[in-house]
């Protein structure tokens, strides 16, 4: 049997990516920000998932962007 992945409440999370919680609410009403779980009305966040997000967004430049890269290549 596989290990069970600890789940992080919103305020856990928010504490990790260092934003506001309602930061992270309005993300996910918008369909931005990291993955997250929803169990009946509960939502919780992976760490794994959290991670992911932060990796998509690394960039070496201000004026360049991981999107605008994807936008490119697509094109």
């Amino acid at each position: 049997m596989a290990a069970l992945t600890t789940l992080l409440t919103t305020q856990e999370a928010a504490e990790i990516l260092r934003v506001k919680e309602s930061t992270l609410e309005q993300w996910r009403w918008q369909g931005r920000g990291p993955q997250f779980v929803k169990l009946g009305r509960l939502v919780r966040y992976r760490l794994a998932d959290l991670e992911a997000y932060l990796a998509e967004r690394v960039s070496a430049s201000t004026t360049v962007t991981s999107h605008m890269l994807k936008c490119d290549s697509v094109g």
